[in-house]
């Protein structure tokens, strides 16, 4: 055979069967119909993290060509660690997959933390469903009702763990901003805060989620119960337009930086995340689906049934967010790690 024609005849037979190989590339539609999408939870049945990701499970796959149906699965562990590394190393490349991690569990890398095996730039940031803050807060028996008194006087706070926001965020305060938390660990959870200063034992509780205080306790503010000292996050809530926001509280460029590594978490206050690799045109149907699922009526009145608020926080965002802390100076996040120590 004249070797032109060989050649042309191998390239054809080549392209036939790419065409009919399992692995050509399909459009979403193709791919999804008919398909079953995990959606891994990173923490235990209960908690906020599992209750905005069943709701998400139960509307975003009319959002994604091809209707697939999403099913729940709770891989609790680490905060999430667990779950980022799964999805990291071992989940399949290919859509079919995704999850919800605490806010924080990304950005363990960056403080050196070796269970920690994944890169968080490389994940498919989907979106999260709220732009958190959180607010520090002082029982009313102490007297303590504005943030400057922290300065000079101490409040006794009730924390979880060293991992947890309700430890990170006071300890960040006194090592940049001088105030004066006494931080007492080893309550199991925020509701065993809360029971702590009902009892006495502590004075205040920090790093506590103004949606939390709000579908928790929702009369405790108006009652004066407690005083609300300041908030964090990278911008204020727009129901706390008067009470003080960390960064502004900020006196240089460092401090804010360091700030922004910190809170910027609460941006991503209940994330959603794919693994890497995933083809382009999957990964973009599902961060469009999910911001579809924030403006559905259906999924919105359930959130706002449950007290849940939505102020959604699209995928493009979030993955900027990350690659900008992880873009942060070494020295920076070196003052930031031992700030937390």
């Amino acid at each position: 055979m004249h070797p032109l024609r060989l050649v042309r005849g191998l390239a054809v037979a080549v392209l036939a069967l790419a065409l009919h190989s399992p692995c050509h590339a399909q459009v979403p539609a193709e791919f999804y119909k008919g398909r079953t999408i995990d959606l891994y939870i990173g923490t235990s049945v209960g908690g906020g993290y599992d209750a905005y990701a069943r709701m998400l499970s139960r509307h975003m796959g009319r959002y994604i060509p091809g209707n697939p149906t999403l099913v729940p699965k709770n891989m609790e562990g680490g905060g999430g660690m667990r779950l980022a590394n799964f999805l990291y190393n071992a989940a399949p490349k290919d859509g079919t997959q995704f999850g919800t991690i605490n806010r924080g569990t990304g950005f363990e890398p960056l403080f050196g933390n070796k269970n920690a095996q994944f890169e968080a730039v490389k994940f498919n940031w989907l979106g999260s469903t709220n732009n958190e803050v959180s607010v520090c807060v002082a029982w009313h028996t102490i007297g303590t009702t504005k943030y400057e008194e922290l300065l000079s006087k101490e409040l006794v706070d009730g924390a979880s763990g060293p991992a947890a926001d309700t430890y990170q965020f006071p300890k960040i305060a006194n090592g940049v901003l001088g105030t004066k938390f006494k931080i007492i660990t080893g309550y199991p959870g925020g509701n065993d805060i809360d029971l702590a200063m009902e009892r006495g034992e502590v004075q205040g509780r920090c790093g506590w989620s103004w949606t939390s205080v709000k579908a928790t306790h929702p009369t405790w503010l108006p009652q004066k119960r407690i005083s609300i000292l300041f908030q964090m996050g990278l911008s204020k809530h727009p129901d706390l337009s008067e009470v003080p926001l960390i960064m502004d509280l900020a006196r240089n460029d460092e401090e804010r930086t360091i700030f922004k590594v910190i809170f910027g978490r609460q941006v991503m206050a209940w994330p959603f995340l794919a693994p890497p690799g995933v083809p382009r045109e999957r990964a973009e149907a599902l961060r469009r689906a999910f911001f579809e699922t924030m403006r559905d009526r259906d999924f919105l009145a359930e959130a706002a049934k449950g007290n849940f608020e939505v102020r959604p926080v699209p995928g493009e965002e979030l993955q900027r967010l990350v690659q900008e802390i992880y873009d942060t100076p070494a020295a920076v996040v070196r003052k930031t790690a031992q700030l937390l120590q």
